[in-house]
């Protein structure tokens, strides 16, 4: 057994297992345990990354696996939680079906970036991680007093479920976490997101997520209408 290549991909199925616990948590009605999950996706999907980096570990299973993780936890389970957002907000209606756009666009973001050379240190097109953990998100909001008007409405639901599945093809530069060296110089940006973020989260708890990927999809597009045209 190659340990350079069990890890990552150990780490890959744990996002996988953690995405159709969060499919489970979906079906039985649980919605506010679906983004617990979605989170423990991400950290994990974060974590096979780096420890794929750090082990210097490549793979076409590897690199397979990770897809298809990444399409059950960050695209199939948000398409499910807006299918019941919108179930719940218009159930007479056929609304609800425009979820699976969610899904369709994630496959389509995830088969761009692995076939896209450009995207190896920013991404292009908003990340289906950070496109799952907003939807998901809703659902939390959908509870709370201040927001639960604005997200339970159909039009809403169905304006952000055009607009994000969107934003996942768009060939916009976005923001990527990756760092070829960790010092300020060169990473002000991402510093300066990951710190704000943090401070957001320890304010505002699960509140700060939708509050957090708006920052960051506006801070993305922002700088590429003002970066300098070469």
């Amino acid at each position: 057994m190659n340990i350079r290549n069990f890890t990552p991909n150990a780490l890959t199925s744990l996002n996988l297992a953690f995405g159709c616990f969060a499919i489970i948590e979906i079906f039985e009605g649980r919605l506010e345990y679906v983004m617990y999950y979605t989170l423990l996706s991400g950290l994990v999907d974060f974590f096979d990354g780096f420890s794929a980096r750090l082990l210097k570990s490549t793979s076409n299973i590897g690199k397979d696996l990770d897809s298809l993780a990444d399409m059950v936890s960050f695209g199939v389970v948000p398409a499910l939680v807006m299918y019941q957002l919108l179930q719940i907000s218009a159930p007479d209606t056929s609304w609800k079906y425009l979820s699976i756009l969610i899904a369709v666009m994630s496959g389509l973001r995830l088969a761009k970036f692995n076939n896209d050379e450009r995207q190896s240190d920013r991404f292009f097109g908003l990340p289906t991680p950070a496109n799952a953990f907003f939807i998901i998100s809703l659902a939390h909001l959908s509870t709370e007093g201040i927001w639960r008007d604005v997200v339970n409405s159909w039009v809403v639901l169905v304006s952000i479920t055009i607009c994000t599945s969107l934003l996942l093809i768009a060939d916009i530069p976005m923001l990527a976490f990756k760092f070829k060296k960790y010092g300020w110089k060169g990473n002000e940006a991402k510093y300066a997101f990951l710190l704000l973020s943090l401070v957001m989260a320890i304010l505002f708890q699960l509140v700060a997520i939708p509050l957090i990927i708006v920052m960051y999809i506006a801070g993305s597009i922002l700088t590429h209408i003002l970066a300098p045209k070469k």
